[in-house]
């Protein structure tokens, strides 16, 4: 089950992802990263992208997906509100491919903040102790 929150931090907004796996915690941290720019609830999944990124460690892969969202969310004005995720160990660190699926940003996703950049602060993945996985970093906003 994919959950997000936003918690406080002192000059921006964190971002933190929950799931039964690996995938589902990075799916629901792109949900979170979408729901600080507006209101993912309302995102209808009209359009799909696919990206594939790689990574020497899951905080590179982390970030290099989610900054391929963003740079979709950019060049193509897309929010997304439905992510599927799939990451594969490989010789050189993790491969991951993942389906996003959304449509244009408009007033009925009601814009709250726009995220400038995605960072490796406060980022952290882990399994925890009840077995879940948590993903977590703060963008620039």
């Amino acid at each position: 089950m994919r959950e997000w929150e936003h918690y406080e931090h002192t000059a921006d907004i964190g971002v933190r992802g929950y799931g039964s796996t690996l995938e589902e915690a990075f799916e629901a941290v792109a949900l979170g990263l979408f729901d600080v720019m507006v209101d993912v609830r309302k995102v209808e999944p009209g359009e799909c992208r696919e990206v594939e990124v790689e990574g020497e460690d899951l905080e590179a892969l982390l970030y290099s997906f989610l900054e391929e969202l963003l740079v979709l969310h950019d060049m193509e004005g897309l929010v997304f509100g439905d992510v599927r995720v799939k990451i594969e160990k490989t010789e050189k660190g993790y491969r991951l491919s993942a389906k996003a699926c959304g449509e244009p940003v408009s007033e009925k996703h009601e814009p709250k903040e726009e995220v400038k950049a995605i960072t490796y602060h406060d980022m952290e993945i882990k399994q925890l102790p009840d077995g879940r996985w948590m993903a977590q970093f703060v963008p620039d906003l």
